[in-house]
């Protein structure tokens, strides 16, 4: 499993791979809906609008810090927490005031989420109201035992391995028994360590200019065991 092809990885996964598994852990954003559906994007939009209006920068100048602080801090308000002291609420509150009804219904996802044995969870470092809007929208929802968000993590994101601790310590998860499923490479290490499966979500080719360039970075890391670029196909090989 050396390939960085996500095709051929994701046709070489079987449910051998997965046998076990009993904890399943899914990311949000650009994991659970492809990031075509530009959910992201107007978040994106949003936060440099507030890093603008917060430190009354240019949208240029604000742009490029708040993706210094994503790049450096694991998340925009991290960065923003950790260098000017910014209200956690404030800012979740304003950049999560998104238009949801571009997000469509997958019900291919749902059967095969529905169709893993065992528990499913979504941790994310969004906000639980964005969590449970957005799969609510997507019609999976109910499929999902919990939901760690970012309040939960004690407003540190992953990569954080204290993050992580934190979800396997609250939901009493078996780490050798889990898999997660993540849209960002750095976001897979610690589970790698901890003696997760891990599965990278990564868009088609033709929309890979759609995300920047670092996100991109770690493909390639022994850390990943498969990386494909559709998760319900995924879910149906392994099932």
């Amino acid at each position: 499993m050396t390939s960085p092809d996500p095709l051929r990885r994701t046709q070489d996964a079987t449910p051998l791979d997965f046998r076990g598994v009993t904890n399943w852990v899914f990311d949000l954003d650009n994991t659970l809906y492809p990031r075509r559906t530009n959910l992201f994007a107007q978040i994106d939009v949003r936060m440099t609008s507030f890093v603008a209006d917060f430190l009354n920068l240019p949208h240029d100048e604000a742009r490029a810090l708040q993706k210094g602080f994503y790049r450096d801090h694991g998340t925009t308000l991290r960065g923003l927490m950790t260098v000017h002291d910014v209200d956690p609420d404030a800012f979740l509150e304003f950049v999560h005031d998104i238009d949801y009804s571009g997000v469509a219904p997958d019900p291919k996802l749902g059967t095969e989420i529905k169709r893993l044995p065992g528990r499913k969870f979504i941790f994310t470092n969004g906000d639980r109201g964005h969590a449970e809007r957005t799969a609510r929208q997507l019609g999976i929802l109910d499929h999902f035992e919990d939901i760690l968000d970012i309040v939960a993590a004690g407003l540190n994101p992953k990569p954080a391995e204290a993050t992580y601790d934190k979800f396997v310590g609250l939901f009493g998860i078996d780490t050798q028994r889990a898999a997660m499923f993540e849209d960002l490479a750095r976001n897979l290490e610690v589970p790698k360590r901890l003696g997760m499966r891990t599965v990278l979500i990564v868009p088609p080719h033709l929309e890979e200019a759609l995300g920047d360039v670092w996100e991109h970075e770690g493909r390639d890391g022994e850390h990943i065991d498969f990386i494909t670029d559709d998760l319900a196909g995924f879910l149906a090989a392994i099932a």
